[in-house]
């Protein structure tokens, strides 16, 4: 009796991911004893209209939304979450881990007769604890660019990249618009000339034994913010009246290892491969 009890206890403690999460007031927080420290993410920080590129950022470009937690499972593994828009649309949120990535599967709804502002919406990642320049190691917000990335030029591309964007309505921070997105439509800080060639954003662990990445499908743009954040904001396009989006995302939280991080990158996103092909 008491092997079989052992063999059951252990199944089940096996079976919970490594990474956990909890949401509180509109704070997504990602647990793992194997992590640099909790990850906070904003989530979300806002929904935004079109043509915000270089339009003011409270009076244009913010919709409105209040978040609600609808359901968390006790080991963590799985939260669900429900947004509403101020003109009524609904984005319900099921967020799930494993050892090593968060996994987002978003439904966006318009179940009104009105055409929806909201374009885009921005998850937040907080990444300086996790590259070791937090507020507590250091004064400099900034300190975390120099070991954040995308990708250009069919490379990775450390930050600061090649014609770094400097000035915008807003300033400093950096922004890649994603394939077929209008200049126009994006975050209203400098703005690089170029579209990725991916669309993955992310940056090492202070020891560099770990990568942070993120993505979503379909995408707004790449984002590094002033928060010391990150950002991979997800695209909604402005719903037609009874419109329903489905929309996808990850944090990934892995080893070092970039060669099997893209591999992984690119079964998860498929239509990532072609859009930034065209």
């Amino acid at each position: 009796m008491r092997i079989i009890l052992f063999i059951l206890t252990s199944s089940f403690v096996s079976a919970v991911p490594k990474l956990t999460v909890t949401w509180e007031k509109n704070w997504l927080y990602i647990h793992g004893d194997h992590l640099p420290g909790v990850m906070r993410v904003h989530y979300l920080e806002a929904y935004c209209r079109a043509n915000s590129q270089t339009t003011d950022w409270s009076k244009h470009t913010v919709v409105g939304h209040e978040t609600k937690l609808v359901s968390a499972a006790r080991d963590g593994s799985k939260i669900e979450l429900l947004c509403v828009l101020s003109d009524g649309v609904t984005v319900k949120h099921t967020i799930t881990t494993t050892d090593d990535e968060v996994d987002f599967r978003l439904t966006a709804h318009n179940p009104s007769d009105k055409r929806s502002e909201a374009h885009w919406a921005q998850p937040c990642v907080r990444v300086g604890v996790f590259t070791g320049t937090g507020a507590k190691k250091t004064s400099n917000k900034y300190a975390y660019v120099e070991k954040s990335f995308i990708f250009l030029d069919g490379k990775q591309a450390m930050m600061p990249t090649r014609d770094w964007a400097m000035e915008a309505r807003y300033i400093p921070g950096q922004v890649w618009t994603a394939p077929g997105v209008a200049r126009a439509d994006v975050n209203p800080r400098p703005l690089h000339k170029d579209v990725p060639d991916n669309g993955l954003i992310g940056c090492y662990s202070l020891d560099e034994k770990m990568l942070f990445a993120t993505a979503w499908e379909p995408y707004q743009e790449l984002f590094q913010g002033v928060g010391r954040c990150l950002h991979s904001d997800f695209r909604i396009g402005g719903l037609k009246p009874d419109q329903t989006l489905r929309i996808k995302g990850k944090i990934y939280l892995v080893e070092n290892n970039l060669k099997a991080l893209l591999i992984r990158y690119r079964k998860d996103f498929p239509d990532h491969l072609k859009k930034h092909r065209n």
